[in-house]
């Protein structure tokens, strides 16, 4: 016996019994510019020294 998949509304149901009820949705007026602060941290800092970043394992 093949089980029959869920409603759109079933679904609906289940997402809010597991998770709740979603927060109001900030109006375009309450939103602000993000600024970025922290420099990238997908390099490592230039260093003087060429043997500091020379890691052998």
């Amino acid at each position: 016996m093949t089980e029959q998949p869920f409603t759109d509304d079933e679904y609906a149901f289940l997402r809010h019994v597991r998770f709740g009820e979603l927060p109001p949705a900030v109006r375009p007026d309450e939103r602000v510019a993000l600024t970025e602060t922290d420099p990238g941290r997908d390099r490592p800092e230039e260093s003087d020294d060429p043997i500091r970043w020379n890691v052998q394992g």
